[in-house]
């Protein structure tokens, strides 16, 4: 069971999982709106953006669409002013903390993604093996057999789900940003670039590298051929 502390963190990064969610839905909302006229969303949106946008005909906006318009700002800007202060909260954490520091110094790790890490488990779960960590996460290989055949059919993902989604985009960042490690070159050696086998194996190298990240935040085993950030 977690600990007071950590219940307190996760509920952070949860809380800005669910903020970010809210404002893509907000924005997406306001592009459906907009679509229905004909026009677009600005780049630039400054308070008041909504009455200088013009339809398909040239003409502006309805005055019942510039009302929700407006309110759809009004929420956006709250959304954005708290998300800034969860990630503010959470960059000051990873700085206190020296794990969470030290996992940041690796190039392709971000604060919000360290902290999502530790926030869920990695470390005070105590895990005793790489099977556990794989199997929390849900990345435990499901085997299927009938007569002579025997083989993978893919993964459980019966594990946390929050941890799968982003060990899946650590794994893009990090075959982008770590480019001489080991597991990048494994990763290109054995999928090579065909847009599917590139899919399956990023999953691969998510559970490796969740695993890795397991090492080098309790043992400090720095992942083989990694790189850190500019001091």
């Amino acid at each position: 069971m977690p600990s007071v502390a950590a219940e307190a963190a996760r509920q952070v990064s949860r809380e800005r999982t669910a903020l970010t969610q809210e404002q893509t839905r907000l924005t997406n909302q306001v592009k459906g709106w907009l679509a229905t006229w004909g026009a677009g969303l600005p780049r630039r949106r400054p308070s008041g953006w909504w009455t200088t946008v013009r339809d398909w005909a040239g003409a502006p906006l309805p005055v019942s669409l510039q009302h929700r318009l407006a309110w759809a700002h009004a929420r956006v800007q709250l959304v954005s002013a708290h998300l800034a202060a969860l990630e503010t909260q959470q960059q000051a954490t990873v700085t206190a903390d020296p794990v969470a520091a030290r996992l940041a110094q690796l190039k392709g790790l971000a604060p919000t993604s360290v902290s999502v890490l530790l926030q869920e488990g990695l470390v005070w779960r105590q895990f005793r093996n790489r099977r556990q960590v794989g199997g929390f996460v849900g990345y435990t290989a499901v085997p299927f057999q009938s007569g002579d055949t025997d083989h993978m059919v893919g993964i459980d993902r019966a594990g946390n789900r929050r941890l799968r989604t982003i060990s899946l985009q650590l794994a893009w960042q990090w075959v982008r940003w770590q480019p001489a490690s080991a597991l990048t070159q494994w990763y290109r050696r054995r999928f090579g670039e065909g847009r599917r086998p590139r899919l399956t194996g990023i999953v691969a190298v998510a559970r490796k590298l969740v695993i890795a990240l397991w090492r080098y935040a309790t043992t400090n085993e720095v992942p083989a051929g990694a790189i850190f950030k500019p001091a």
